[in-house]
């Protein structure tokens, strides 16, 4: 069974940073881009950050500057997240696609989410 687990996840004040980690298993992302996106209660999913498998890195304008993703081998990745903001609040998801991809629709693995949230 393929699994993407995260963590890290929790309550920060503003201003603040965290680092968030999925691991994968049950299947080897080689060649695989690697995301995470973001759900705010009440709003859609979005796309945070991707990585593809040559490790060029993409971001979403919000968290530009603030937010590096990085991978450590092909099943595990980590978001950085620097001067963090309230509305920066979300549950956050690790997912993986076969294609270079910023859109949910494009993801073929997701991961449970694991709950940021930044207070004021």
């Amino acid at each position: 069974q393929v699994q993407l687990v995260e963590s890290g996840g929790q309550l920060v004040q503003a201003g603040g940073s965290l680092r968030l980690s999925c691991a994968g298993f049950g299947h080897t992302f080689n060649g695989y881009t690697m995301g995470w996106f973001r759900q705010a209660p009440g709003k859609e999913r979005e796309f945070v950050a991707a990585i593809s498998w040559v490790a060029n890195a993409y971001y979403a304008d919000s968290v530009q500057g603030r937010f590096f993703i990085s991978r450590d081998n092909p099943n595990a990745v980590s978001l950085q997240m620097n001067s963090l903001k309230p509305e920066d609040t979300a549950v956050y998801y690790c997912a993986a696609a076969r294609v270079l991809a910023t859109t949910t629709s494009e993801y073929d693995y997701w991961g449970q989410g694991t709950q940021v949230t930044v207070s004021s």
